[in-house]
């Protein structure tokens, strides 16, 4: 018997609420990254605390979180495929390796393109 196929705005809203809630926390772990590395060297990044600084800061914040839309390119094709069910017990790990890999940049971001530019 075949399996029925779910719809569009189902599928959707099962990503959005599964993924969106999961946002905050991702952000916050980038923010603990930066709050850390501003802390560990602040001496170092004195300088760059400024108004000016804000408006890139933000853009690389942009950045992070339209990288983490990415998840819905994985996820709304996981839930359409005969895979649906294990998938969504499983995207936990989608969402971890992200979170692990936006981590990693960040930190390489902040030591190779910023910490040695900051005067």
């Amino acid at each position: 018997m075949p399996i029925e196929t779910p719809s569009f705005p189902l599928v959707f809203g099962n990503a959005i609420r599964y993924w969106e809630p999961r946002r905050v926390v991702y952000n916050a772990a980038l923010a603990i990254v930066t709050i850390a590395w501003f802390a560990i060297t602040w001496p170092h990044f004195r300088p760059m605390v400024s108004p000016q600084s804000l408006l890139p800061l933000l853009v690389l914040a942009g950045i992070a979180n339209v990288c983490y839309c990415a998840a819905y390119a994985v996820d709304l094709p996981a839930q359409f495929s005969e895979f649906r069910a294990a998938w969504i017990r499983r995207r936990w790990t989608l969402w971890l390796g992200g979170t692990i890999f936006a981590i990693i940049l960040a930190n390489y971001w902040i030591v190779d393109e910023i910490y040695p530019y900051v005067s």
